[in-house]
């Protein structure tokens, strides 16, 4: 469904991307689709061929520029060398602007690293209108919630040991200090759990309903 397509950086750079679109609508909101840590694979695609189908104009920055992991060892290799603050500054905000130049508003959301990218691009992207966050949680000294106004929905799994229960109840305490109207769930689950390609972490009850709700939610936050 999608297609590769180059789009201009704020900086005049420009990124690498996927672009995937089911009806020819130029209008349709946008959301810019982040990938988990292995980069932009086929597992990410499909996602973001999904959300086209559900009506949106997708967009996947490559922030590996091509990279691809096959393996934990080299995902966490290509996940520590990324410039966070370049990934969600440029890459994501060039993003955005894209869809922004025929889409009214725009969402961010993104997996696993993809989530915590997703709340860095919510301090620090001005264009987009919300977020949705999947099991991804930035550095605490990242986010300020003087700087946090977009609606935010996050989904997280009570059996992850990255993004912890504790981690989770501290980002909960930041946004409640935000002027964000957040949403918050918590799944019996693992991290990772809407990955279909994934089926050791994969569950398909909770992954449907975080769909459900992310749809719902976002129904609400680009109209």
């Amino acid at each position: 469904m999608g297609k590769t397509i180059e789009f201009n950086r704020p900086d005049g750079k420009t990124c690498p991307g996927y672009l995937a679109t089911s009806k020819d609508d130029a209008s349709l909101p946008g959301f810019v689709v982040i990938q988990e840590y292995w980069g932009l694979n086929d597992q990410i695609k499909k996602t973001a061929d999904r959300l086209a189908e559900a009506g949106y104009r997708a967009l996947v920055p490559d922030l590996y520029r091509g990279k691809l992991a096959t393996a934990a060892d080299e995902a966490s290799h290509l996940m520590t060398n990324l410039n966070f603050s370049d990934a969600a500054t440029q890459d994501v905000r060039g993003a955005v602007q894209f869809l922004k130049q025929t889409s009214k508003k725009v969402a961010v959301g993104g997996f696993c690293m993809g989530g915590a990218v997703t709340l860095l691009a919510a301090s620090f992207v001005p264009e987009m209108d919300a977020g949705a966050c999947f099991y991804g949680i930035p550095p605490a000294q990242y986010l300020d919630p003087k700087n946090i106004n977009v609606p935010l929905i996050c989904h997280f799994a009570t059996h992850d040991d990255w993004c912890t229960p504790a981690k989770v109840d501290e980002l909960e305490g930041i946004l409640k200090q935000s002027k964000s109207k957040h949403e918050m769930y918590r799944y019996d689950a693992h991290h990772a759990f809407m990955n279909e390609a994934r089926p050791e972490v994969y569950d398909a009850p909770s992954a449907k309903l975080a769909w459900e709700r992310t749809h719902k939610f976002l129904s609400t936050a680009l109209a």
